[in-house]
């Protein structure tokens, strides 16, 4: 019996299987891989988080803060977009914005982490890149979740144990929205200038707020909408965005008895057959 060479047999075998893919066979896979669309509708509100690459610190000292902050500001003039809230911590930052324009967001993160990687690079004499890949976010219902969101944003500081209270970390928009220091990059949202009549009771609703922690099912919302780009809001908000983007913006329930109350509930939690995900 004539036995075939090893080579004949290696070709045979599973040509998914990465161990027998070449170098450019590789790249063409990686190259392919779907990417989560991004959610495009000018006029609302989206919450964005960019990190530094591997966790790595992407803010040194007080010039990096201040050149971060500037270049955002230049942007958010430049692509239409109006910042509600923001911190930008040691290793990541995060923005409440709302964009006018249907590529504002990207082009004003692509702006941002172009003109910053370039500070950054000079400054400290290095190469590559800083961010971990593209930015993430979640599109929200600024009636249910603005204020929430705002809250999360600026109190990202006291999580880490970097303060005690938002009113101590120089570089977010709390000292804005909630003391009324001046602040260029900060545009109020309407769902907060509806707290109050005056500036004066408007800040003092906004600071009452802080009172209530968020719980851990609105934080684990909160992360995941923002982590897979999934829609923050209730079902006929949802309904409506899902419209207007002609494609899903929630996750599916995945398995069990879709006639069983547990089911139920668990589709209500991650908003899955367009339930209420708030």
């Amino acid at each position: 019996v004539t036995r075939r060479p090893h080579f004949v047999y290696r070709r045979q075998q599973r040509p998914s299987d990465s161990r027998y893919l070449t170098q450019t066979q590789r790249f063409a896979k990686d190259t392919t891989t779907a990417r989560v669309p991004r959610s495009m509708c000018p006029g609302h509100p989206q919450h964005v988080i960019q990190r530094g690459n591997n966790r790595q610190a992407i803010l040194r000292d007080e010039d990096d803060s201040w050149c971060l902050w500037s270049k955002l500001r230049d942007a958010a003039t430049k692509f239409h977009c109006d910042i509600h809230a923001y911190v930008l911590m040691p290793n990541h930052f995060h923005l409440i914005l709302t964009p006018w324009q249907d590529d504002g967001i990207g082009k004003l993160m692509q702006y941002t982490g172009r003109y910053y990687v370039q500070h950054v690079n000079a400054r400290y004499e290095r190469t590559g890149t800083l961010w971990e890949g593209r930015y993430r976010a979640t599109l929200f219902d600024p009636d249910a979740y603005l204020l929430c969101l705002s809250r999360y944003v600026e109190n990202n500081a006291v999580r880490a144990a970097l303060v005690k209270t938002p009113a101590d970390y120089d570089w977010s928009s709390y000292p804005a929205n909630a003391l009324g220091v001046e602040d260029e990059l900060v545009t109020p949202h309407p769902v907060y200038e509806a707290l109050g009549d005056t500036a004066k009771t408007r800040r003092e609703a906004y600071r009452d707020g802080f009172e209530d922690p968020l719980d851990d099912g609105l934080l684990k919302r909160i992360r995941d909408s923002t982590n897979k780009a999934w829609l923050l809001g209730d079902t006929a908000f949802c309904s409506r965005i899902e419209d207007k983007l002609n494609r899903r913006a929630l996750p599916r329930a995945r398995g069990g008895d879709r006639r069983s109350e547990a089911y139920r509930r668990a589709a209500a939690q991650t908003g899955g057959g367009r339930a209420d995900a708030g």
